[in-house]
């Protein structure tokens, strides 16, 4: 979640049905896997490519690991919340960049359903605000079974994709919603969760965020103890959003493999939320998986100056005009007239994928779009329908079949599977945490 044309072809999911079981997922090799074999589409049309991996989606299910349709659905103009008026079958009058169609037309396989809560949010606390998107998603999954199958294993995810359905995990955004509570943190578990963004944009009191002030140098003890207890659940350690002081006190606690729900690489676009080389270096070790996400202003560079130069902008005109709305409102206004936006494309994300398998290797890659949380979007991947042509750029690039298997969604099944077998390793040593921030921290109630 960030803050600030259609093709439908209804069979495609359908056909995977019929496709033959796969076997478990393994670690491609780094920089490259199946380098030897090449890529012989590289040089072959765009249409021959785009067949090509229209054709690998069939038996390989494509993982998403954040869309943000559960918040979308919560603030929709007419009739918030209403899972049957935010019709899913209807298509584009829905406002957003998700519907059945679409994900059909994208061959979606598998889905992280971001369930976000705002950091901000003070009204009578965030577990309830949490609870409620949880339900919020839940009926959607519920509403449309013929389309949605509910996942909470790498397996189910699989068993969903071969019985041509888009298997549906949850996964939270932001650790304020357990609010400093390891029961509340199983409690969601148990819900379904199975990611957890350690931060959303505000540092919490046990973990810094990348859009705030660090306060703990990363994380705190508590903080360690919820990633130790998340590797107990088998419950996915999510680093976007997260502090480079945070994603590195996660990597030395966690026993299991961590994921970037929705980040790209700093080196490209140099922007907090975004994941630097010293981290992508860490993961081969780790197993974990950035999953490159479609935010134009972590995708683009020229974005992402633009919006730094507007941000200055703002707060310049704020201060020679405090407290006057409209004319902050018309001297921006005036600015962006002849300063419109730049565009970020497809290429440019392509870019991201390329990066990071050069740093950390085709193994640790994956796909996170954050449809439904953005505003703007990159020209060429609009909505949910878009991802096999980010992956026909791929081909283009020279990825292996194997290694855009892994991008698509093998790569983030093989982390979840094998957070999963250190959870049932982990609840053989040690019982559930009883510890709290209070004696960890030394702070007082």
């Amino acid at each position: 979640m960030l803050m600030y044309r259609t093709l439908a072809l209804p069979g495609l999911l359908l056909a995977a049905a019929t496709a033959p079981s796969l076997l478990a997922p393994r670690a491609l090799p780094a920089q490259g896997g199946g380098a030897a074999a090449g890529q012989p589409l590289a040089g072959a049309s765009a249409a021959r490519r785009l067949a090509h991996v229209r054709a690998l989606l069939r038996t390989t299910p494509l993982v998403d690991g954040h869309n943000d349709l559960p918040w979308a659905l919560r603030n929709a103009a007419s009739k918030p919340r209403d899972v049957v008026a935010y019709d899913l079958r209807k298509g584009a009058p829905t406002g957003g960049m998700t519907d059945i169609a679409r994900l059909r037309a994208g061959q979606v396989g598998g889905q992280f359903w971001s369930v976000y809560i705002p950091g901000e949010i003070r009204d009578s606390g965030y577990a309830r605000v949490q609870l409620e998107q949880i339900d919020i998603a839940q009926r959607v999954i519920d509403r449309y079974p013929e389309v949605f199958a509910q996942a909470r294993t790498a397996a189910e995810v699989r068993r969903a994709f071969r019985a041509g359905k888009v298997g549906s995990l949850m996964g939270m955004e932001g650790g304020h919603a357990i609010e400093n509570s390891l029961g509340a943190l199983r409690a969601f578990h148990a819900l379904g969760a199975r990611y957890m963004t350690l931060t959303h944009n505000v540092t919490l009191d046990w973990a810094d965020a990348a859009a705030d002030a660090p306060r703990h140098g990363g994380l705190t003890a508590f903080g360690r103890e919820v990633v130790r207890e998340m590797n107990r659940l088998g419950m996915l350690v999510d680093l976007s959003h997260t502090s480079p002081g945070t994603m590195s006190a996660a990597l030395d606690v966690t026993e299991a493999p961590v994921i970037f729900s929705h980040s790209n690489a700093r080196a490209l676009t140099d922007v907090p939320r975004n994941v630097p080389d010293s981290i992508l270096r860490r993961l081969p070790k780790n197993g974990g998986v950035v999953m490159v996400t479609f935010v134009p202003g972590f995708a683009s560079a020229k974005v992402a100056a633009y919006n730094a130069r507007l941000a200055a902008l703002r707060d310049s005109v704020a201060k020679a005009h405090p407290g006057d709305n409209d004319a902050q409102f018309r001297a921006v206004a005036a600015w962006r007239q002849v300063n419109p936006v730049p565009m970020a494309v497809l290429a440019e994300v392509a870019d991201h994928l390329d990066h990071i398998k050069r740093v950390a290797g085709a193994a640790h890659v994956g796909v996170g779009g954050d449809y439904d949380g953005i505003t703007e979007t990159v020209e060429g991947l609009e909505d949910v329908s878009k991802y096999p042509d980010l992956l026909a750029e791929l081909v283009k690039r020279g990825w292996t079949d194997a290694e855009l298997r892994g991008v698509a969604g093998e790569n983030v099944l093989r982390a979840l599977a094998q957070a999963e077998r250190v959870a049932q390793r982990l609840q053989r040593e040690r019982p559930a945490s009883t510890a709290t921030i209070q004696e960890l921290d030394r702070i007082r109630p």
